[in-house]
């Protein structure tokens, strides 16, 4: 295995086989198996293409040969950084056939977390597209290149100087069968590293997260197996396919895995969303709390014929059993949530669960092989029904993050178990999911690092203490708000600390919302900041202005312009402020 990983133990590793959990087959193997029994069979429709599983295998081919003939060799690094399009679903497919680890960054990252990933995985090359969303992503790499070890610039679309096209490079033939041979002769082990996820952040900056050939595929095709995956399924693609969710959980591959279709949506609003549901046929959508809550309240719900819709499945943030109700009742079809983590174990309801399970709990997991127990904080098990932390271990759950041995001593215990940092009382092997025993935000899904985003807003000049909490919101679940308390003869504004937060090079969703300005922090006997009493500060404050917000305060947020802000006393609400 790559250097810088933690295998499995030689008798879990052999047991996983014995039980049919590993395959040793690889993510490649896993794909050309559905290409070859579905060849004329669509695999991917994007706006006016559609792609068949044939098609879909040439371009694959095509663009493994020419990373290959690029220089690119096994266990190389590579960061990938690609909107949702068809060049992801190729350019993952051919990175993987040839041993190439892909370090899946998400679009919305920049420099600081860019030349992270890179210099931290050791990445020698960077694969992105010229512009996603107006951003240029040439201009990124070319500002990291010099402080990383990237050497090779690969762009879907026109690239920078001294980048190179891929289309150019993937030309119109398909390899000889000498270069097919070539390829062939490269498959990497089912042992080795596929892949590399990121963590939720719940330190300074994300780790690394080596999924494996073997685990992966499983991990796949086992929660497709629980979502009710098959041939006849077409799943709709929504959020970024370089998350664990919309990857492999089951996501995109396990739909390539049982010969399914993927529809890629251009956009998350409903007029996009439900004109291609009708169009498509689509029977699964895996979304999260933001969009379901939009959706409940568009005007194009009842313009258009959804009854193909069989599950839309919830993750990355708890959906409320209230929510979940309504979203069936409302789309006509089964809700499932799914519940997990990137290092691994899934837990999902089952789709014929009873109402108890379906609406309250956080499903159980996926595997026969999960283990999985409840600790209290002195790491001893608890009974069914008490809350403390999860820990888990099973033939899909990591061993250890890439090249971190000081953070897997913490983050796992002696004999293997993967210590979650989610408190969840558990009853028979179904979870109740009650928050989470570390500092961070889970907006929507995307979890933010609170210590993270407190290092950057320490390093304005007028800040003399940070501290970043959760506050609650009706869309998103949680979003960031900062605590601040402003240096002697200073004084800072939210706009003035977004402007400077994105002067920095750090994702928008990262960014806190709302800023408190304090002259003090409440503080422990044992000089710790109480976090926990800044959260319910925040979550009184907000419950007393939606009581009391005059309309007048309510007309003139919606007023504002994008980024705009309005002051009240020390809090300054943005547009997106919940009202």
């Amino acid at each position: 295995m790559l250097a810088g990983c933690t295998p499995w133990p030689e008798d879990f590793a052999r047991m996983y086989r014995e039980k049919g959990y590993w395959e040793n087959i690889t993510l490649s193997d896993m794909f050309e198996s559905s290409s070859r029994l579905h060849p004329t069979k669509v695999a991917v429709v994007f706006g006016e293409q559609r792609i068949t599983y044939a098609e879909l295998g040439e371009r694959v081919e095509r663009l493994a040969f020419a990373l290959m003939q690029t220089g690119f060799r096994p266990l190389d690094r590579v960061i990938l950084q690609l909107d949702n399009r068809p060049e992801f679903i190729c350019t993952f497919l051919a990175l993987v056939k040839v041993g190439v680890i892909p370090v899946m960054a998400l679009p919305q990252h920049r420099k600081t977390e860019v030349s992270h990933f890179a210099r931290h995985s050791g990445a020698v090359g960077y694969i992105s597209a010229d512009i996603i969303r107006g951003f240029d992503h040439r201009t990124l790499v070319a500002e990291i290149r010099d402080s990383t070890e990237i050497r090779l610039v690969l762009i879907w679309g026109e690239p920078g100087p001294g980048q190179l096209s891929l289309i150019k490079l993937m030309g119109s033939e398909r390899p000889s069968t000498i270069a097919a041979a070539q390829l062939a002769s490269i498959r990497p082990s089912p042992d080795e590293v596929a892949l590399m996820l990121l963590s939720g952040g719940t330190t300074a900056l994300p780790k690394l997260i080596p999924r494996t050939h073997n685990d992966y595929v499983y991990n796949c095709k086992q929660s497709g197996l629980v979502a009710g995956f098959d041939a006849e399924t077409v799943y709709l693609a929504l959020l970024p396919m370089a998350h664990n969710y919309s990857l492999g959980s089951p996501g995109v591959l396990a739909t390539l895995a049982y010969g399914g279709r993927i529809v890629i949506a251009p956009g998350t609003a409903a007029d996009v969303v439900f004109p291609l549901i009708e169009r498509e046929r689509v029977t699964v959508v895996c979304a999260g709390v933001p969009l379901f809550v939009k959706w409940l309240s568009a005007p194009e719900l009842g313009r258009h014929d959804l009854r193909s819709l069989n599950v839309l499945m919830n993750g990355g943030a708890r959906l409320a059993p209230e929510l979940r109700r309504r979203v069936g009742e409302v789309f006509g079809c089964l809700t499932q949530e799914s519940f997990g983590t990137a290092e691994g174990l899934l837990s999902m309801t089952r789709l014929d669960d009873d109402e108890t399970k379906r609406f309250e709990s956080s499903g159980a997991p996926v595997s026969s092989g999960d283990e999985i127990i409840v600790v209290d904080d002195d790491g001893q098990k608890l009974p069914d029904g008490e809350a403390g932390e999860l820990l888990c271990r099973g033939p899909y759950t990591i061993r250890g993050y890439y090249n971190a041995p000081e953070i897997n001593q913490q983050a796992f215990t002696t004999d293997g178990f993967y210590r979650m940092g989610d408190i969840v009382r558990k009853f028979g092997n179904y979870l109740y999911v009650e928050g989470r025993k570390k500092d961070l935000v889970n907006r929507g899904g995307e979890k933010i690092s609170c210590e993270e985003i407190e290092n950057h807003i320490l390093a304005n000049e007028k800040v003399e203490a940070a501290c970043v909490v959760a506050m609650p919101d009706d869309t998103f679940g949680e979003k960031a708000c900062a605590f601040i308390i402003a240096r002697k003869g200073k004084t800072i504004d939210l706009p003035e600390l977004i402007d400077f937060l994105s002067k920095r090079g750090i994702a928008k969703f990262k960014r806190p919302e709302r800023m408190e300005l304090v002259s003090e922090f409440p503080i422990s006997p044992a000089g710790k900041i109480l976090r926990r009493d800044l959260r319910a500060m925040i979550a009184r404050r907000l419950e007393d202005e939606k009581g009391h917000r005059q309309p007048a305060v309510a007309e003139r947020i919606a007023q504002l312009p994008a980024g705009g802000t309005l002051e009240t006393g020390n809090a300054h609400l943005s547009k997106d402020t919940s009202i």
